[in-house]
C-alpha cells in the first residue's frame, strides 16, 4: 500500500508570505525523488525552483501557471511507497530509493542542492495503485476533487487528503501586503470570501473587489446625464478612465514598490552632494587591469573601486553603517559592513548584497559583484542575496545621467549615488583643464547622523576618488 502525502508551498523566509506559480516542473504521474525540483516560483525577491522532500508518484497538482499561492496552501501530493513494478517501463521496482521516501528537511526557500533526478511516469493502469485510501495523519478523509492533469494519457485520479479546519476567529488574511492593498483601496475584508485554502483571502481576491469597485463607479457615470457627468473616481482617488491601462504591482515591482513607500514614509532623509575629478582613480584602474594580465580573470570594474572607498569611509563614519529601531528608539550601529549595490533586471530593480565586503579588497569585491550580477540577469538570485544589507551603492550612471537623489534602501541608514564620468573642464592647479568628473550624492538618514558627519563621509570618498593615494595612507 502507498500512502499519499502532501507536500505544501514552504516558509520561503524573510518575512515572504505568498508566490506566483511560474512554471510546473513536473506533472501527474510523473515519478519524482527526494529533494528533486518539482516547481519554479517567483517571490517579491527571486524566482526559486522548490524541491519536494518526498520521493514517489505525483498524484495531483493544485494551483495553474501564473497562480498566486499563499505559504502553506498544497503544491501537490506523492503517492509514497509505489507497489512493485509501477515504473513507467513497467521494469523498476517499487522499492527503489530515488522514488519513494523523504527526506525530512525543512525547505526555507530554496531547494537542498540535490541534483536534479530523471524523469519517470507511471504507466495509466498502475496510478490507481499508487494512491491510498489511508491517510497519513490519521485523521478523518474526505474526497477532494477530481483532479486531472493537461498532457496526461491517464485515467482521473481521486485522491484522498485529511480535512481541513476551518479557521474561525478574525479575516482570514496572512499577507501584509493584502492588508495594506486593501486600506489603499477601501476594501472591506470582512465582506469578501477568500479563495484561498480555508477561505483564505488571496491578493486576487481583493484586486477582483478593486476591479468590481472601479466598474461600478464607471457604469454610474456613464447612467448619470451628459451635464453631470465627471470624471468618476476610483477607491484610491485615481480616475477611472475606461481607456487607461492597470498595471499590478506584484512580484519585484511590487516589492520596490512597498519598500520605497516605507522608506518615504518612515526616513527622515536628506541628501548632499559633491563633484570630483575621477581621472586618477581611472589611470589606477587602468594600472590595475595592466599588470593582472588578460589571461588573470575578470578587470577590477569602476564600481568594485567604489564599493572599496566605501569601506574604508565607513570604518571611519560608522554612524552610516547602521539602522534604526522605531520601537526601542535607537540608533543600532552594526560592526560589519554588507554592501549592496542596485542592478536593474528585466524583472526590475533589485539590490544583491556583498557580504563582508569590509574584509575584502577590490578584486575580491569586483569578484563577487560579478557573479551577483549574472545571477540578477538570469533570475536566479535567492533571498538570502537580496537581504541584509547596510548600506547601498548606486551606479545610476550606467544610465547616462550625472547626479539623482537616491532612495535609501530602507531599512539601512545611507546610500551613495554616482553619476557617470565625464570629460568636463576643472580647475587644477590653478589652470583650466580637461578632467573626468563624476558627481557623487548621499542620502542619509537625518536621525542617526547630522550634516557634519555625511558630509565627512562624502568628502572623504571625493578625497580617495580624487587621490587613490588617501586610501591607502588611511588603510
Amino acid at each position: 500500500m502507498a500512502q499519499v502525502l502532501e507536500f505544501k508551498l514552504p516558509d520561503l523566509g524573510e518575512g515572504l508570505t505568498e508566490a506566483e506559480i511560474v512554471r510546473w516542473l513536473v506533472e501527474v504521474g510523473d515519478v519524482v525523488a527526494i529533494d528533486q525540483p518539482v516547481v519554479e516560483v517567483e517571490t517579491a525577491k527571486a524566482m526559486v525552483e522548490v524541491p519536494c522532500p518526498y520521493g514517489g508518484v505525483v498524484t495531483a497538482r493544485f494551483g495553474e501557471e501564473g497562480a498566486e499561492l499563499p505559504v502553506g496552501a498544497p503544491l501537490l501530493t506523492v503517492a509514497v511507497g509505489a507497489p512493485e513494478g509501477s515504473s513507467g517501463s513497467g521494469e523498476d521496482s517499487g522499492s527503489d530509493p530515488e522514488s519513494t521516501g523523504g527526506s525530512g528537511n525543512v525547505l526555507v526557500g530554496y531547494g537542498t542542492g540535490a541534483p536534479a533526478a530523471r524523469r519517470r511516469r507511471i504507466r495509466p493502469d498502475r496510478l490507481d495503485r499508487a494512491v491510498t485510501e489511508t491517510p497519513v495523519s490519521g485523521a478523518p478523509v474526505v474526497e477532494a476533487p477530481v483532479v486531472e492533469a493537461p498532457r496526461v494519457e491517464a485515467p482521473v485520479v481521486k485522491v484522498l487528503v485529511a480535512e481541513a479546519s476551518v479557521s474561525e476567529g478574525p479575516v482570514p488574511v496572512v499577507s501584509p501586503l493584502v492588508r495594506r492593498l486593501a486600506r489603499q483601496h477601501d476594501i472591506d475584508l470582512r465582506r469578501l470570501a477568500g479563495s484561498g485554502p480555508d477561505g483564505l483571502i488571496l491578493r486576487a481576491d481583493v484586486d477582483r473587489a478593486i476591479r468590481t469597485a472601479e466598474e461600478t463607479a464607471t457604469a454610474r457615470v456613464a447612467q448619470a446625464p451628459v451635464q453631470a457627468q465627471v470624471p468618476a473616481a476610483a477607491p484610491n482617488g485615481v480616475a477611472a478612465a475606461v481607456d487607461a491601462e492597470r498595471i499590478p504591482l506584484r512580484g519585484v515591482r511590487g516589492a520596490v514598490a512597498d519598500k520605497l513607500s516605507r522608506s518615504r514614509t518612515e526616513i527622515p532623509d536628506a541628501t548632499c552632494w559633491v563633484d570630483a575629478d575621477a581621472t586618477e582613480l581611472m589611470a589606477v584602474r587602468a594600472a590595475m587591469n595592466a599588470a593582472t594580465g588578460p589571461s588573470a580573470g575578470p578587470k577590477v570594474s569602476v564600481l568594485a573601486l567604489l564599493a572599496r572607498i566605501c569601506t574604508a569611509a565607513l570604518a571611519r563614519f560608522p554612524e552610516l553603517n547602521s539602522t534604526v529601531d522605531t520601537e526601542a528608539r535607537e540608533i543600532v550601529r552594526l560592526s560589519g559592513v554588507h554592501l549592496g549595490f542596485a542592478a536593474q533586471t528585466e524583472r526590475g530593480l533589485v539590490v544583491p548584497v556583498v557580504r563582508d565586503a569590509h574584509t575584502r579588497n577590490a578584486e575580491s569585491i569586483g569578484a563577487e559583484i560579478a557573479r551577483l550580477t549574472e545571477l540578477a540577469r538570469t533570475g536566479k538570485l535567492s533571498p538570502a542575496q537580496l537581504t541584509g544589507g547596510t548600506f547601498t551603492l548606486n551606479n545610476y550612471g550606467v544610465f547616462g545621467v550625472d547626479g539623482s537623489t537616491p532612495i535609501i534602501n530602507h531599512p539601512e541608514a545611507a546610500m551613495l549615488g554616482v553619476g557617470r564620468i565625464m570629460p568636463k573642464p576643472w580647475v587644477r592647479q590653478g589652470e583650466l583643464a580637461v578632467r573626468q568628473v563624476v558627481q557623487l550624492s548621499l542620502t542619509f538618514d537625518h536621525r542617526v547622523c547630522d550634516g557634519g558627519t555625511a558630509g565627512g563621509f562624502l568628502r572623504y570618498v571625493a578625497d580617495c576618488v580624487e587621490q587613490p593615494a588617501v586610501l591607502l595612507r588611511t588603510l
